[in-house]
């Protein structure tokens, strides 16, 4: 790793340790760090604990492809903790408007039911879908404002049962 500069030096602090400041991405950081989070979690959280144990993660992929078997839309999800979390969902611009992101969200939950999910879960910006999923039932519980810069990020969530 290539050191940028001498922070402690910098601040001045007289530190029996190191402190270095990487500015680039570096996957050993990452890594380590997920780790030491993921254990504290593990030993703080049971439900973190359970989730993490093989086969309790349930995938949903569900893939849309034109007459020509060109990917035109999908969604991908993961149900734990009695929640579906949706983490991706997009369509092709020309297929949108004609009902079929209802029907993967509708059939996406209607999985997730079967699969002991009561709740749904997943984020959007203000340029994104809010609406879509605010007439599909979800609600915003969170928004972070001006996140991007002029929009916001919202976090919204359904009732499944």
């Amino acid at each position: 790793m290539e050191k940028d500069y001498d922070w402690a030096e910098e601040k001045k602090v007289n530190m029996p340790y190191i402190i270095e400041v990487v500015l680039e991405k570096n996957a050993e950081i990452s890594s380590f760090l997920n780790k030491m989070i993921r254990d504290f979690n593990n030993e703080h959280s049971i439900h973190h604990r359970k989730v993490r144990r093989e086969g309790s993660k349930q995938p949903i992929n569900i893939i849309v492809m034109d007459e020509d078997k060109k990917w035109v839309g999908g969604i991908t999800a993961e149900v734990y903790w009695e929640w579906l979390e949706i983490n991706k969902f997009w369509f092709d611009e020309k297929y949108r408007g004609k009902g079929l992101g209802g029907l993967l969200l509708e059939e996406t939950e209607r999985i997730a039911i079967d699969k002991g999910a009561k709740k749904a879960l997943l984020t959007t910006y203000e340029f994104q879908a809010r609406s879509f999923y605010e007439k599909k039932g979800y609600e915003v519980v969170g928004e972070v404002k001006d996140y991007p810069p002029g929009s916001s990020y919202y976090t919204l969530v359904k009732s499944l049962i």
